[in-house]
């Protein structure tokens, strides 16, 4: 064959390849959708998860991107920045991604420039309230805080105060702020929205409340009746009250105080196209439906709740300013040590 014709012919098979792919693309997008990341290679997510939640996670992400392995550390909120923080000293942060408790951590960090904006994330379906104007971080879930009792307690709270009742001295049992971003938030959240302010702190402390590890050390006390009510958050008593623990979870009146669950990506990352592709995985309705089977209420509406949850609309989210929170930081925990006596 002639060489030239022979170059021809390969030339039209290469165009015939490339217009078959801009088709297919095409295609993707007409459809809604968008073609995956070219993401592989191994990405380090640190969470603050519970450890079957992360694993499920990890393991259904994997399914859906056979090119990713994921490497995860998984600890409490101010256990995993601690360790952060150290490798950023060290000048060698590890994780590209983080999905943990709380926006007011991420607020930290992205107003340190360590979080890479990811302006395409698909947040499709996700109310925007939740999300961060600039794109550095995505709320995943909402995840309340509100009284778990066990169903041998003297009486059915439905109230915040009622934790400061006679009934219920010794009997109360919370997650420390100070180990636990989550309950750092529910703390603030109360004593900005509640007429009493940290007096309601005041008063649990006289009432012989205790604040002492995170909030499976809550489920455990109450669940086993060394304490009957507790400040927790909501999927773990609807979870175990499934499985037949003698708990029962309320939304008290006054309202609720919520973390989100936020992911984003650090500027960091050293594999940040596996990272985008985690983020639109949480955030899809496939990582949104996930989140339900596990027991959460998640960041999309149309993803449906889980069994146990009222109504969205019968859940009250009290008002909560994580700018102010992060700024009041140490002064809060300060000032929680000082009321509780720790």
């Amino acid at each position: 064959m002639c060489p030239h014709k022979r170059e021809a012919g390969l030339s039209r098979l290469i165009k015939g390849i490339i217009v078959r792919q801009i088709l297919a693309a095409a295609i993707l997008l007409a459809a809604g959708l968008h073609p995956a990341f070219a993401a592989d290679g191994k990405l380090v997510l640190y969470t603050s998860q519970p450890n079957t939640d992360a694993q499920k996670t990890t393991d259904a992400f994997m399914a859906k991107n056979p090119g990713i392995k994921v490497e995860w550390v998984r600890d409490g909120t101010p256990k995993i920045m601690a360790k952060l923080r150290a490798e950023i000293e060290a000048g060698n942060p590890q994780p590209d991604v983080l999905l943990i408790s709380d926006v007011v951590t991420m607020e930290g960090l992205k107003k340190e420039g360590r979080l890479l904006a990811f302006k395409d994330a698909d947040t499709n379906g996700i109310d925007p309230a939740l999300l961060d104007k600039d794109g550095t971080y995505f709320s995943t879930k909402l995840i309340t805080t509100g009284i778990v009792y066990n169903t041998k307690a003297p009486f059915v709270p439905a109230s915040w105060s009622d934790l400061t009742k006679p009934e219920a001295k010794n009997l109360v049992s919370m997650p420390s702020p100070l180990t636990s971003g989550a309950a750092m938030i529910h703390t603030v959240t109360l004593t900005e929205n509640l007429p009493q302010g940290w007096d309601f702190y005041a008063e649990l402390a006289r009432n012989g409340a205790q604040a002492a590890g995170g909030n499976g050390d809550v489920l455990k006390a109450v669940s086993g009746g060394d304490k009957l009510f507790g400040m927790i958050v909501d999927y773990m008593p609807i979870r175990e009250k499934a499985k037949g623990a003698p708990v029962e979870f309320v939304f008290p009146k006054e309202g609720v105080s919520a973390v989100t669950e936020p992911v984003a990506i650090l500027s960091t990352a050293k594999n940040p196209e596996a990272a985008k592709a985690f983020v639109n995985f949480l955030l899809s309705e496939e990582g949104q439906k996930l989140a339900v089977t596990m027991g959460y209420i998640p960041a999309r509406p149309d993803a449906g709740l889980p069994a146990g949850y009222p109504d969205r609309s019968a859940i009250k989210v009290l008002a909560f300013d994580a700018a102010g929170a992060l700024a009041n930081d140490t002064a809060n925990k300060e000032k929680f040590s000082e009321v509780m006596g720790q």
